[in-house]
């Protein structure tokens, strides 16, 4: 059963803009939230937009913790719209993006404008650091050398004790960071266009030293400015994009303390998967590509057990066959993910769903796959906390 079957009515993404990633110092919050919602709503007129929803993280990171009106500043007719902010850590997009599409299924909204933006490279190390680590429950207010990568690098820790006794792992997280960057070469939006090579990103250097062990910086995400935006509505509109359906969704919440969690399982990751999934009466074999959340190399590999590509511990499978890769039967982070793309916190979520939608409607360039049909995008807050997962078509 589809979300239009289950609840009787489309969800469309009708339109989408996005920004450049990276340390954008001429751009402030507000002009990242104008610009990308301009580009989203070409086309449609202002009167058009029944309710906005602004995803951003920020926790500190910067003064202005209240942009939920910045983005009336597009047009004077969008005085009065109702306009919210969403919180959920790093996948702040993602749950704006759902909330948008609840308005519509809730018939309270027909068309909605869905903003993800995050400014985080003005701020100092140690206020990021500080802000991030607000989104563990072990972790947050306490002095830290490496924050959230040290709490990853627990994560890859265990998961080589469990799964890995042959110490492969470096190995395979340098894998996946220099895919990562090879995809990013060809994404215009991406912070960091490099092709690397695996050896370099398997191996500790000057140029690449391990910052929590046994994390390198090529197996972590950057510190980013940027932001996305796309239209959601219940039918087509006259935006300059062609329409992208929502086939199915799926939200699932995890214990906060780490105690209570299996820290190689990601449990709620692989339940948001399965919501969305069935929602979208399709399986894993029916996806062309996916974009997930790998703020850090191990996050991709626990992905491919999460979402079923693989059995738990056999994530390197993945890549040893091929498939993950832009030429294999799953395609995973073609835009270069989080670690080449960047990750403006609140804005990654809303980013993956415009990646996909311009592979879905042929417009994403270089980046472009063959005629795909559906693609997946799963976005995280905290250590497996949070997740969602959106399954889109190509209408």
């Amino acid at each position: 059963m589809s979300l239009k079957e289950q609840f009787g009515k489309d969800v469309l993404i009708t339109g989408w803009g996005h920004s450049r990633f990276g340390k954008l110092t001429d751009d402030t919050l507000e002009s990242l939230i104008v610009q990308v919602a301009t580009d989203a709503s070409a086309g449609v007129e202002p009167g058009q937009i029944d309710e906005i929803y602004v995803g951003q993280f920020n926790s500190g990171m910067m003064p202005l913790a209240f942009p939920s009106s910045l983005a009336l500043q597009v047009s004077p007719e969008l005085a009065n719209v109702p306009s919210t902010r969403v919180e959920n850590a790093c996948a702040s997009g993602s749950a704006a993006f759902q909330q948008g599409t609840k308005s519509l299924l809730a018939g309270t909204a027909k068309t909605v404008l869905v903003i993800g933006a995050e400014k985080m490279t003005h701020a100092g190390a140690d206020v990021v650091g500080a802000g991030l680590l607000g989104a563990d429950y072990d972790m947050a207010g306490k002095a830290s050398t490496t924050g959230f990568t040290g709490l990853f690098a627990d994560v890859a820790k265990h998961y080589a004790k469990r799964y890995d006794p042959a110490g492969n792992l470096g190995d395979v997280l340098g894998s996946i960071a220099a895919k990562n960057h090879r995809n990013g070469v060809d994404n215009p939006y991406a912070q960091l266009r490099k092709d690397l090579g695996e050896k370099f990103c398997q191996t500790v250097s000057d140029k690449n030293p391990m910052v929590a062990d046994p994390l390198r910086r090529t197996d972590c995400s950057p510190v980013s400015d940027g932001a996305a935006a796309v239209v959601l509505s219940t039918s087509p509109t006259a935006g300059a994009n062609p329409a992208v359906r929502l086939a199915g969704f799926g939200q699932a919440n995890d214990f906060f303390p780490a105690a209570r969690r299996d820290p190689t399982a990601f449990e709620a990751t692989r339940v948001s998967w399965q919501r969305a999934l069935a929602m979208a009466g399709v399986g894993i074999e029916s996806l062309d590509l996916a974009e997930v959340h790998d703020c850090f190399t191990i996050a991709e590999l626990l992905m491919y057990e999460a979402m079923g590509l693989t059995e738990p511990g056999q994530g390197a499978r993945a890549l040893e066959e091929g498939w993950v890769f832009k030429d294999g039967k799953l395609p995973v982070n073609v835009s270069g993910g989080l670690k080449s793309k960047g990750h403006p916190v609140g804005a990654t979520g809303v980013s993956q769903h415009v990646l996909a939608a311009m592979q879905l409607t042929g417009t994403a360039g270089d980046m472009q796959l063959a005629a795909p049909r559906r693609a997946a995008i799963q976005n995280m807050g905290g250590v497996g906390i949070a997740n969602y997962v959106s399954i889109l078509e190509a209408v």
